[in-house]
């Protein structure tokens, strides 16, 4: 089975994705990842090279290839793949979404611990600045989430809590 993690940056998906593939001794892939091996740059100098949507074109035709391998996976999709390219569409339809519904500001916590600079959407904002971006982020992007086939409503989701949910 392959299980696409989902959600607003800072939400835990990579982190969560490995613990996962390590649980299910499945392999564990993050999409910005590939992309950045397939553009042999990092995801904010694409950004800034060629725009977000040169990225989400990469973006996703990468996940939809990965949907039409045989193999099965655990993988963190980046925040905003869901939302373009009907890419919702094809990991329903490739295997289960995870939708991992975290607060705004557990997010806008994680992200303040982190390099901004490393993500594009977030670099040199502000931490009320930060705050209002991933609620208006959330907004945006909820519809297409929501499409999710398993949601996880809380600040603390634990891989081992995920793993006897998909197993119920």
């Amino acid at each position: 089975m392959k299980f696409f993690l989902i959600g607003l940056p800072g939400s835990g998906k990579t982190t969560l994705g490995k613990q996962l593939a390590e649980k299910l001794k499945l392999p564990f892939i993050d999409l910005d990842s590939e992309v950045e091996k397939q553009e042999e740059k990092p995801v904010q100098k694409i950004f800034a090279e060629k725009g977000e949507n040169y990225f989400r074109e990469v973006e996703s035709a990468l996940l939809k290839k990965t949907c039409d391998d045989k193999t099965d996976f655990i993988m963190a999709t980046g925040g905003g793949a869901p939302c373009f390219f009907d890419n919702m569409n094809a990991m329903n339809h490739a295997g289960k979404t995870i939708f991992l519904d975290v607060p705004a500001t557990t997010i806008a916590e994680r992200l303040q611990a982190t390099d901004l600079m490393q993500r594009p959407l977030f670099a040199r904002l502000s931490s009320e600045q930060l705050k209002d971006k991933i609620e208006f982020l959330r907004s945006q992007r909820l519809p297409f989430y929501k499409q999710a086939q398993l949601t996880f409503l809380q600040a603390e989701i634990t891989a081992d809590y995920i793993v006897s949910n998909i197993k119920a």
